[in-house]
């Protein structure tokens, strides 16, 4: 009670209900709860009169378009539903008639809608109530008048009910069923004889339909059902073209069905409808029929004949004329459209008669008379017999297409023939686009046949005609290339390469499936390259590059361009490679873009992109080698490189490449920083280079994983690389990178004594980080088993520099014990090796002495003292130099000592 009381209710909410969204889905709600909805005693009336009331409310919205075809059914099928549970025992007369109504076209929507299976249940509901009705009816009749009356009332709605169960069981393709329903429908014919139109018009339409599902045999007995009901009462028949019609698809249902065992029940089913109803449609049928049958000539030609005895239309007759021809029955198609055109004489198409004749000449290899008409043709066009546009345009076509065909045959002398026919129908000075078409095609044959003077007409005419056309630029620049016209045949495939961008459609057959002006652009190349005319041939192929949406054309197109390019670079002088270089790198940079693009694998599978990258970035290493003579264009290609690898697999190969092109483009970034460059300069080339480090730990720290690369310098270059970067920008993040070095036990002395050159290599100045890896490295020196003298003078000689700068002169005690030290490390390695340098033991002993006299100068004797008595240590180390400096210094110093000693017998002052 609860659920049908909830159903009333929705009901009630749709009703109230003004907008689509909401109605379909309030719809939709009431469709899923009336399936399991139940009618309890005491609710009835009011459920009742709600799906009446919904019933009525349904009616009206679809009459209105607010519901659709599908929402009607579902709404009808919830009303019924509910109309049919509140039921009772003994329904009186008008709830059955209601529910009859209801049932009916509940089913029949569901039928319309093609939920044929859903109808079912709904038809049988009808069924049954008509039944209750009949009984209903014959209980209160009193005699047999009445009931010839009730049973005539019952039928006619047993009829309609039976004919839909017909049409639901053909939709669910159940033959014997549908037989049956028509079968007792036929039946009641007799009673209901104004029915008979309806039942032959279904009949006809299941034919219909089954002829569509190529179920010929059905389609055969419902269309045989409906051309027999048709005749049972010609009152209410459905009329002789009707009827014709059912058997017109009967003879093709037969044809369909199997030609050879039933073409006697075909021609017998044309015939019939031939004589019901005249139709060209019939006589073409029969035509057809008889040719199937491998019927005579004179049987066709009489059957023809018929034909012109009526009136018929051009178009018509020349269907049948193909139809004969198409069949191989040449005689009589030819003396038929000679009957034809005899009939249509006076016609304005008559001209379509004389291209189908002319069309089947073809056909038959009847050449010559099909010249023959067609230069009757050229005639009557000059003599006020002119064809209509439409059919002048369509032997254009047939002319063309035969040119075409001689040109493939490469009978090119016989193609220029057909095009010469083409031609006679244009004024002089027309300017026609197809004209244009026609000269350059012309053009194309005179080539062939090595008539160029005649091919640079035929293209000067193409040009008045269509000037902007890319076919015809093509054209010209086909000439040029002939004639060796650099500049012109440049011109034309400029002028090409900027039309490419515009979609044309192929005119030629070289041209396949794509745009034809990239494909143009390709054969231009190719024409170029076949004439050894490389300029031009570059020209094409850049173009080419541009334009082309085909990947593997790009590739192609850029793969030649380098080979080209790079073939003219070698010959060139190097002042002049300059702009040629630039292109090269062009080429490869739109190589890398279009790898980079989104790709199907109908384009460029993923494989072919893989052989793709590796071919340009071993190209582009190959290049950044070659020109090492210009350090930017080398980077510029070690970086392209570096781009292209990464669209390949990463295995071991590639990366050692990636992280040498990383390296390389850093390398070469520091080197031109150091050249004669702006500040602003200056920055840019350190931080690219930094962005390259940067790049290349990362493929360093993969790299690593794949094997032992216990002695590859690379974490040495990247530390010095990086340290000289930031330091000459200035960076705050430099001494974060350097707690990093200090840290290392397995620092080289070497990387610490560089890292010391770039702290104060300009614009860098770091005094204190020179210092503390100079000190580092002097460390490192002490600890080997074999001091490297010559190093260890140098280091120890930027050491004492920066401890005792020169033109300093108010120096710290701290400072100079600190240089003392060094002085005094110096000494022993001195000591202990004749492998030190003399010229930098005659520094170091320079150094100390110019430092003593400053002391003394200053009247510092006690420390001059110190510092001379250093020099004169390292004077007696020195070799052939030391007769030059011994016996000045010696004076000098006795007399440092002499001061010193004054100085002490003096009292002290306050």
């Amino acid at each position: 009670m609860a659920a049908a009381r909830a159903v009333a209710g929705l009901v009630r909410e749709l009703l109230r209900e003004e907008a689509p969204s909401r109605i379909a889905a309030a719809t939709e709600e009431l469709f899923q709860a009336a399936g399991s909805v139940a009618v309890a005693e005491g609710s009835a009336a009011e459920v009742e009169e709600s799906a009446v009331n919904l019933w009525n409310w349904a009616v009206t919205k679809h009459t209105g378009s607010v519901i659709s075809d599908e929402q009607r059914a579902k709404l009808r099928f919830v009303a019924c539903r509910l109309v049919c549970l509140c039921e009772g025992s003994d329904p009186p007369e008008g709830t059955i008639r209601r529910q009859i109504l209801m049932s009916m076209k509940t089913g029949k929507g569901w039928i319309d809608i093609g939920k044929a299976e859903l109808a079912d249940g709904f038809l049988e509901i009808a069924v049954s109530s008509i039944e209750k009705l009949y009984a209903k009816l014959l209980k209160r009749s009193n005699d047999e008048a009445d009931i010839h009356v009730h049973k005539a009332d019952v039928e006619k709605d047993l009829f309609k009910v039976l004919s839909y169960q017909a049409e639901s069981a053909v939709a669910q393709g159940d033959f014997q069923k549908a037989v049956m329903c028509v079968q007792r429908c036929k039946d009641m014919l007799m009673r209901l004889p104004k029915e008979t139109c309806y039942l032959s018009i279904l009949c006809y339409n299941f034919g219909v339909e089954t002829y569509e599902w190529k179920r010929y045999e059905q389609s055969s007995f419902w269309l045989s059902q409906s051309y027999e009901i048709g005749k049972m009462d010609m009152k209410y028949s459905t009329g002789k073209e009707m009827q014709a019609k059912v058997l017109r698809l009967l003879a093709t249902a037969y044809l369909e069905w199997d030609c050879n065992l039933y073409l006697d029940k075909a021609l017998k089913a044309i015939n019939l409808a031939n004589e019901e109803s005249l139709h060209p449609a019939g006589f073409f049928l029969k035509v057809k029929i008889l040719l199937k049958s491998g019927a005579s000539d004179e049987d066709i030609n009489a059957a023809v004949a018929e034909f012109l005895h009526h009136e018929v239309s051009l178009d018509f007759c020349l269907n049948t004329a193909k139809l004969l021809l198409e069949h191989g029955r040449e005689s009589v198609g030819f003396d038929f459209l000679k009957s034809v055109a005899e009939r249509f004489e006076a016609s304005p198409d008559l001209g379509k008669i004389t291209l189908l004749h002319i069309e089947f000449l073809l056909q038959n290899k009847r050449e010559l008379l099909a010249k023959q008409k067609v230069e009757e043709i050229i005639i009557g066009h000059y003599t006020g017999k002119q064809l209509l546009p439409e059919t002048l345009n369509q032997l254009h076509i047939i002319l063309w297409d035969r040119a075409a065909k001689k040109y493939e045959a490469k009978s090119y002398s016989e193609a220029l023939q057909w095009y010469n026919y083409s031609v006679s129908f244009y004024t002089p000075g027309q300017i026609d686009q197809n004209l244009a078409k026609l000269q350059r095609n012309m053009a194309s044959c005179y080539l062939h046949l090595k008539q160029l003077d005649k091919a640079k007409e035929a293209v000067k005419e193409a040009e008045r005609c269509d000037p902007n056309s890319i076919f015809t630029q093509f054209s010209v620049y086909k000439i040029a290339v002939l004639e060796n016209n650099t500049d012109k045949a440049v011109e034309a495939v400029s002028a090409m390469g900027k039309l490419a961008e515009k979609q044309f459609q192929p005119e030629d057959k070289l041209l396949v499936d794509g745009n034809a002006g990239t494909d143009l652009l390709s054969l231009a190349a190719q024409i170029a390259l076949e004439n050894e005319q490389q300029v031009v041939a570059i020209k094409a192929l850049e173009y080419l590059s541009e334009r082309s949406q085909d990947c593997q054309q790009v590739f192609a197109a850029l793969k030649c361009l380098v080979r080209l390019m790079l073939s003219k670079v070698m010959a060139e002088s190097e002042e002049r490679r300059g702009k040629d270089i630039d292109s090269m790198l062009t080429y490869l940079t739109l190589a890398h873009k279009r790898l980079a693009e989104p790709f199907t694998e109908e384009n460029l599978s993923g494989d072919r992109r893989i052989l793709e990258a590796h071919w340009f970035r071993k190209v582009a290493w190959n290049l950044a080698v070659q020109f090492q003579n210009c350090p930017e264009k080398m980077r510029d290609f070690f970086v392209l490189s570096f781009k292209l690898s990464q669209f390949c697999p990463s295995d071991k190969a590639v990366l050692i490449a990636q992280k040498t092109c990383l390296l390389m483009a850093a390398a070469i970034d520091l080197e031109l920083g150091r050249q004669q460059v702006t500040p602003s300069e200056q920055m840019e080339l350190l931080t690219q280079a930094l962005q390259h480090l940067q790049a290349c730990k990362e493929v360093w720290t993969v790299l690593k994983l794949t094997g032992d690369f216990t002695k590859d310098p690379t974490d040495t270059l990247l530390l010095l690389y990086e340290f000289e970067a930031r330091a000459k920008l200035n960076d705050p993040t430099l001494n974060n990178l350097m707690e990093s070095v200090w840290e290392q036990p397995q620092i080289e002395i070497k990387t610490l004594e560089i890292i010391a050159s770039l702290a104060m290599e300009s614009p860098a100045r770091y005094p204190l980080l020179c210092k503390k890896a100079l000190k580092s490295a002097l460390n490192l020196h002490r600890k080997q088993t074999a001091v490297d003298a010559v190093r260890f003078s140098k280091c120890l000689h930027s050491l004492i520099n920066l401890s005792l700068p020169s033109g300093v002169t108010d120096l710290d005690a701290c400072v100079l014990q600190e240089a003392w030290g060094y002085f005094e490390d110096a000494l022993s390695v001195v000591s202990s090796t004749d492998a030190y340098p003399e010229m930098e033991i005659l520094w170091l002993m320079t150094r100390a002495w110019n430092t003593g006299i400053f002391q003394y100068s200053v009247g510092k004797y006690k420390e001059a003292e110190q510092w001379c008595g250093l020099g004169m240590r390292f004077l007696s180390h020195l070799g052939s130099l030391k007769k030059s400096y011994e016996g000045h210094m010696i004076g000098l110093y006795s007399e440092v000592l002499d001061k010193l000693d004054r100085a002490k017998g003096l009292p002290c002052e306050e």
